[in-house]
């Protein structure tokens, strides 16, 4: 018996501990000082309710130091906030009008990433706390002063009280693994010609490192500046690089890559250890050939380093172009030496848009980006990038913007109702309105059971106490902070019914010191959060009451229907030959782009939610639609987008017929599970076997007098065949080492501060080179949840 009250608790009760202590001490300390020091009730009721809403109900991410700057940032935010709160509150009208807006905006800003999506609940707590009586706009000077002695006091407490070691950088990330990918070139440059099973698995780690759900919220480049979308860029691109190089097919039998007897030390360095390879640039080529690889491990090593700060030799991207311009340029030979040479086309593509992106992102606007389509966003000045983002899920097919308007419309008429029947303590309506309404009716019946529940059991403790203390102010002093550890402790690990009951009995003790009160506060309470509660479930009903669900399946049918055009339009370029020239983009990049930020988002939210009784098609594999479109998208820019302007020969007639073919099957294979998923169409919820052949089947032969840019579409074509067959459900399909599976990863979706949630992939889709196809080896892709219209 003795044993159990000595275990040690469980990491989630520590952290939530050492996060209600910060909390406790901050709230408590500016509530007395301004209370019992200064006589001041406004300014210590704006103190304390001032770190209760961004520390105690908001998820701030990142480390204490983190967490200040952020602090730092939101302060001035929050003088505008309450300023706005004071003068609107005067009047009803005005204070609903502005209620809309500010409410709106604040729930719209999670577009912006993880820190703008933790802070916006206790933003709209700022902004709601001045909305209600005492309408004294002449007192603005102490609710500004309290706020701001309160979110002081919390800043100090990031900093200073339990502090959490720094985590790894993102970019530190991305320098590991673009080392790993250069002992992988290095291995690839002599027999056996492929990667160890050790290696491989080294490499599935290095990758996986660099998903978004893997990194905590505070260090992903989520951020829509130039240098977050860059590093962001980097990230995608060396986890492709360590797919393709994982991939490469080796070269024909009898032939060896160029360089290949002088790569004796790259071989030996089979363990991927950090000084187990040499460098490639210090390795003799055999021949005078070029040797792409050892241009590719060049082109690694000198992106850690410039990822790290150093001063990198940046004579090995030059190499590494000149190399791919021979290999561009290399005559036709062996059907298996087209497909090396393709392959070798896409590591050194893949190296360059990393080696780019790095350079991006450590130098800014100040770097020199390629005129590529790839890095549209290199020149761009912030505002202009913001607009992008923000305009990209300005629309009713954005859950961002549907969960904005659901909870700005419930907290605008939670101020009306509270305003016209002049409810005791209007503010708990509102708080209960945004805290409790979720994405989906089902959910939000669900939570406000719990939560009313609790309540109704923290209203009778609160009654109690009142009745019995009577107006013994003292111990209600003595008793708050306490209470507030273990509300802020026991709340986030046992859900919101207990935090709910415990929260009750602390605004009842914060009132009570206020003025006077009797055991009618506690019933006020357990009234304010029944009427805020049900306006959150009348609005939940009225807007998008399924969540994502439909929406999800509706953004993938469009996908798909774009992503099909897209490959009847590049094959049958492809085939006909013509003039090429280095546009921003290929036709259909941006409708299909734009469809994919839909789908991603839909997608991240759909995994937040329960599925009740609405569930997916039989089999169905919403991932692999995302990672069709990916690979739609990128293959496409990749096939008709060179570099420089340069005339494409026409494919002969057997290749063009059969690449037709090819590019027709895929196409008709995606507008049929289009047409299945569209919960628009009158299509059967059980899934019709596709008649879609694997990609072994479809390609098995090759034509006569079939060039590289035949091979090029091929490989493209295959994956995407890859992907729909996973996507009619065969889970035994074959899988490309770089195809991803998407995460199911959401978070502050709705953006309430109890909404159930994990981590969001905060990445934007106009990031990829590749698109879901990151070259994660382990099959794991993150869900672009935040991305722009480009």
């Amino acid at each position: 018996m003795g044993g159990a009250f000595l275990r040690r608790p469980s990491p989630a009760y520590r952290a939530a501990g050492r996060r209600a202590l910060r909390v406790t001490i901050a709230a408590a300390a500016g509530f007395y000082v301004l209370l019992y020091g200064f006589d001041s009730a406004v300014g210590a009721t704006y103190a304390l309710f001032g770190a209760i809403a961004m520390a105690g109900l908001s998820h701030l991410p990142g480390s204490g130091r983190q967490r200040a700057r952020l602090l730092l940032d939101v302060v001035p935010v929050c003088w505008v906030l309450i300023t706005l709160g004071t003068y609107l509150s005067v009047r009803t009208w005005s204070a609903v009008v502005g209620m809309l807006v500010v409410g709106f905006a604040l729930a719209f800003m999670a577009v912006g990433g993880p820190r703008f999506a933790g802070a916006a609940t206790g933003l709209q707590l700022m902004y709601i706390l001045p909305s209600f009586p005492p309408y004294d706009p002449g007192s603005l000077g102490e609710r500004l002063a309290g706020a701001t002695f309160g979110l002081v006091l919390l800043i100090i407490g990031e900093v200073t009280l339990f502090p959490e070691p720094a985590a790894l950088p993102y970019s530190e990330r991305a320098a590991r693994a673009a080392d790993g990918a250069a002992r992988c070139a290095d291995r690839l440059r002599s027999a056996p010609y492929a990667l160890s099973e050790a290696m491989r698995r080294t490499a599935r780690v290095l990758s996986t490192e660099l998903r978004s759900s893997r990194v905590p919220e505070a260090e992903r480049p989520a951020g829509a500046g130039v240098r977050p979308r860059a590093l962001a860029h980097t990230g995608l691109a060396t986890r492709t690089l360590l797919g393709r190089l994982a991939a490469l097919p080796p070269p024909p039998t009898g032939a060896g890559p160029p360089g290949e007897a002088g790569t004796g030390a790259g071989a030996a360095a089979g363990d991927m250890g950090r000084d187990g390879r040499a460098r490639a640039s210090e390795v003799p080529e055999a021949g005078g050939g070029p040797d792409p690889l050892r241009a590719v491990a060049d082109v690694a090593t000198e992106t850690a380093a410039r990822l790290r700060d150093a001063t990198p030799d940046v004579r090995a991207h030059a190499r590494l172009l000149r190399v791919r311009e021979a290999l561009t340029a290399a005559e036709d030979t062996s059907p298996a030496a087209q497909r090396r040479n393709a392959a070798l086309l896409e590591v050194a593509d893949a190296a360059l848009a990393m080696s780019t992106a790095a350079d991006i992102a450590v130098r800014g606007r100040a770097a020199v980006p390629p005129a590529h389509g790839r890095f549209w966003y290199a020149r761009m000045r912030a505002p202009g990038l913001w607009w992008r983002r923000l305009s990209g899920h300005v629309g009713g097919r954005s859950v961002f913007f549907q969960n904005a308007v659901r909870i700005s419309l419930a907290l605008a008429a939670a101020r009306l109702i509270a305003g016209i029947d002049t409810l005791p303590h209007g503010f708990w309506v509102l708080l209960a309105t945004l805290t409790l309404t979720r994405t989906t009716v089902r959910e939000t019946r669900r939570t406000e059971r719990i939560a009313l529940t609790g309540t109704l059991v923290g209203a009778l403790v609160a009654a109690a106490v009142l009745a019995l203390v009577g107006t013994d102010i003292e111990v209600y002093a003595v008793a708050l902070p306490p209470l507030m550890l273990v509300t802020f402790t026991l709340g986030p690990v046992k859900g919101v019914g207990w935090a709910q009951a415990l929260f009750t009995v602390v605004v009842a003790l914060v009132f009570a010191q206020l003025a006077p009160a009797t055991w009618q506060l506690a019933e006020f309470r357990l009234l304010d959060v029944l009427t805020g509660s049900a306006i959150g479930a009348v609005f939940g009903l009225m807007a998008w009451p399924r969540g994502a669900h439909d929406e999800l399946r509706r953004s993938v049918a469009v996908l798909l229907r774009i992503a099909a055009e897209i490959v009847v339009a590049t094959t049958a370029q492809i085939a006909a030959g013509g003039r090429r020239v280095p546009v921003v983009t290929a036709p259909g990049h941006r409708s299909l782009q734009h469809a994919l930020v839909m789908a991603e988002s839909a997608y991240a939210q759909y995994q937040s939610e329960p599925k009740g009784q609405v569930l997916p098609p039989v089999g169905q594999d919403w991932q692999a639609a995302l990672i069709a479109g990916h690979h739609t998208l990128w293959g496409a820019d990749r096939l008709l987008v060179p570099p420089e302007p340069v005339v494409v020969p026409p494919l002969g007639r057997e290749p063009a017929e059969s690449l037709i073919r090819a590019g027709d099957r895929v196409a008709a294979g995606m507008l049929l599970t289009s047409a299945r998923m569209d919960p628009s169409g009158d299509t059967g919820e059980t899934p019709v076997p596709l008649p879609i052949p694997t990609a072994s089947a479809t390609f098995a032969d090759d034509p006569p007098g079939a060039t590289r840019a035949y091979y090029a579409t091929v490989s493209w074509l295959a994956s995407l065949t890859t992907d729909l067959v996973r996507l009619a459900g065969d889970t035994d399909a074959d899988t490309s080492p770089d195809t991803d599976h998407t995460d199911a990863d959401a978070d502050h979706t709705d953006g309430g501060p109890d909404t159930d949630h994990t981590d969001t992939d905060h990445t934007d889709v106009d990031h990829t080179d590749g698109g879901a196809d990151t070259g994660d080896t382990d099959g794991g892709a993150d869900t672009h949840a935040y991305g722009d219209k480009h």
